[in-house]
């Protein structure tokens, strides 16, 4: 059974920083397409970064040269790095890995 934890959101000012992490159980975050998605009030599901099983990534163009995936071997963890936050990035972030498997969600509020 595949389960996904996110962890690290919260309030942050406008500049500010914060790490997202998405504990992973049932699969090897290495070896798997590992991705965060957001969702802000009122708007569809986007994808932010995706990081393909051999370390290719990708990014919305929104957050390109700002945040940055990752993943953990040894804690089966995947990471999302927010460098230089801005209001517009407020949603809730979700972990995703394959396609399939969802986490439950973390919000992330920028705001002074």
């Amino acid at each position: 059974q595949v389960q996904l934890v996110e962890s690290g959101g919260g309030l942050v000012q406008p500049g500010g920083s914060l790490r997202l992490s998405c504990a992973a159980s049932g699969i090897v975050v290495s070896h798997t397409t590992m991705a965060w998605y957001r969702q802000a009030q009122g708007k569809q599901r986007e994808l932010v970064a995706r990081r393909g099983p051999y370390g290719a990534t990708n990014y919305a163009a929104s957050v390109k040269g700002r945040f940055t995936i990752s993943t953990d071997n040894v804690k089966n963890t995947a990471y999302l790095q927010m460098n230089s936050l801005k209001p517009e990035d407020t949603a809730i972030y979700y972990c995703n890995s394959v396609d399939q498997y969802w986490g439950q969600g973390t919000q992330v509020t920028v705001s002074s």
